[in-house]
């Protein structure tokens, strides 16, 4: 029996490359998701308004995510903003990311390796987009099949770093003990400080910029650094 049953990962910024993001940019691109009143398009200025609305409301939810740990979800930020939306409009904002989303090239032969020796791969995501996209970024880049169980907590009630997000995550993944579970993430606060809290070995990717308005109370303590995935496998190994 291998002394680790599942290796759980972060996804942005762990699974895919850091990326510094404009904000306002992504407002504006959120804002074409609401939809047009008497059938008329809204002009320059009403389009800037709602895109200040939505950046404001981005602010509360990833606030409350950081201080409260509670979950939100697209229609949430549309909600806090006071604006109607129409998923249908939300392409704009989805090609907006999608270049940010990619996978790292050392997930495929990680995980593989991590399954190989019989140990689960799972993904336990911080986010407000459906599970459907997530499932779909894996799935272009060819993973998808090695995901044993992930968890996005625009699903469920919580976000990282409360314990109870960590243990949907081991439960997608068929894990009981979390002494036998390692975590992957690049946030100390929500991933390092969260995972250690809920029993596991933690494992940091330290290539993150993290903005001072996403960072939490607590830095956490890693069991170890990995400066590319690829490192997990031997640190893994080496605790098995």
């Amino acid at each position: 029996m291998s002394a680790i049953d599942a290796v759980i990962f972060d996804w942005g910024g762990t699974l895919t490359k850091w990326h510094d993001i404009d904000f306002h940019a992504e407002s504006l691109a959120l804002a074409q998701a609401v939809p047009a009143v008497d059938g008329t398009p809204l002009d320059e200025a009403a389009r800037l308004d709602r895109a200040g609305l939505l950046h404001r409301a981005g602010d509360v939810i990833w606030g409350r995510s950081r201080d409260h740990q509670l979950s939100s979800t697209i229609a949430d930020l549309f909600d806090e903003a006071g604006l109607a939306h129409d998923p249908d409009l939300l392409s704009g904002y989805f090609e907006f990311w999608e270049p940010h989303t990619t996978t790292d090239p050392d997930v495929g032969p990680l995980w593989r390796s991590l399954r190989e020796r019989g140990i689960s791969v799972g993904v336990l995501s911080n986010t407000i987009w459906p599970r459907a996209w997530h499932r779909g970024f894996f799935e272009r880049d060819g993973v998808l099949d090695l995901i044993d169980g992930d968890v996005y907590t625009s699903e469920i009630d919580w976000t990282k770093p409360d314990e109870r997000a960590f243990r949907a995550a081991m439960d997608a993944v068929g894990a009981s003990d979390p002494a036998r579970c390692v975590y992957v993430g690049d946030r100390l606060f929500d991933d390092i400080h969260g995972a250690a809290n809920a029993g596991m070995r933690t494992i940091h990717i330290p290539h993150s910029v993290i903005p001072a308005s996403q960072v939490g109370h607590t830095e956490g303590e890693p069991d170890a650094v990995a400066h590319r995935l690829a490192d997990i496998a031997g640190i893994v190994e080496r605790w098995a």
